[in-house]
Formats: C-alpha cells, structure tokens, sequence
C-alpha cells in the first residue's frame, strides 16, 4: 500500500500543503488588516490592483451569495466531494505525470482552502480586487484559493491537448491492434 501511495500523484501533496498555508495565511492577514468588511482600509498595490477585504458567502462571482445560509452547506459539500475525488484520481495518477498531478494538487489546495473557510467563518474570505478603473468595471475579488484552482484547471486542460490520443485511449487501442497484427 505504501509502495503504491509513494509512486502515485500523492508524492505532490506536498505542493497542496504549502498553498494551502500560503493561501490561509494571506487570508488571516487580510482578515486582519483590511477589516472591517467593506469599511477597512484599502491598500492601492498598483494602478487596477488593490487589496480590499470581502467576505464571499456564496460561490464564484458570489453566485448564491444571498441565498439565506443553506448554499454554505452545499458549497462545504461539493468542496468536500471535490477534494476526496481528486486524492482518488491522484492516488490512481503515476507520480510520473507530473502536469495533471500538479494541476490536481493545485485545485485540491483551492478546494480545501476556502472549504476550511466555510466551516470556520462561514464565509470564504476574499482580497485581491482587480479593476479595469476605481469607478468602472471589476472583476469580482478573489483569493489565492482561487487562483490555484483557475491554475490547476488550466494545468488539466493544457494536459488534455498535450497527448490526447492517451487521454481518449486511442493510443491503447492502437497498440493491442499493432499487437495483435
């Protein structure tokens, strides 16, 4: 079992530990200095790039935001889900494949980032607010729970195109037919 867990995707747990700490780190921080919600100050980091402190209670883009409590616990399950299927895809992953594990690591962090969130605070806590001006259009604020999942998405999906005869089993197929032949 051990043998099977060390030459598995599992050996880049690591990278998740260390963005899960970096990620509720600079949340603590934010909690901390930029509050109180909506009211604390906000830290102008550079032109179209400010720290401003929001709690999510909802999904992406606030999406159930205020639907009255009951997303909490949809959203703490999905993660949940999420996560325990993503150890089980990285457990069956050669630790060989070093870009869907890192993409999987990667999400798992995010996952399990703003899922600690959730049962803590009941809210996710977000602070990192791009805009296109101070008055105009910006994009909603986001963590470093977020980004790892956006990276660890785009990882997978470079992943997909990079040999996708493997990844449809076209390539096995083809195999047993020269094989056989």
């Amino acid at each position: 079992m051990l043998k099977k867990i060390t030459e598995s995707g599992l050996v880049w747990l690591w990278l998740t530990i260390i963005l899960l700490v970096l990620d509720q780190v600079t949340k603590i921080w934010a909690n901390t200095n930029l509050a109180p919600v909506y009211g604390g100050p906000v830290i102008e980091v550079m032109p179209h790039f400010d720290l401003n402190l929001a709690y999510n209670y909802g999904a992406a883009f606030s999406f159930l935001g205020d639907a009255g409590g009951w997303q909490r616990w949809l959203f703490t399950a999905i993660a949940a889900g999420i996560s325990v299927a993503l150890l089980v895809w990285m457990y069956k992953t050669p630790k060989s494949d070093k870009l869907p594990n890192i993409g999987m690591a990667l999400i798992l962090s995010g996952a399990i980032g703003n899922l600690y969130d959730r049962l803590a605070y009941g809210y996710v806590i977000d602070f990192i607010d791009w805009y296109v001006s101070k008055d105009g259009y910006h994009w909603p604020t986001f963590n470093i729970a977020d980004s790892v999942i956006l990276i660890g998405v785009g990882l997978l999906i470079i992943d997909t195109f990079k040999n996708p005869d493997e990844k449809s089993g076209k390539a096995a197929s083809k195999k047993a037919s020269k094989k056989a032949a």
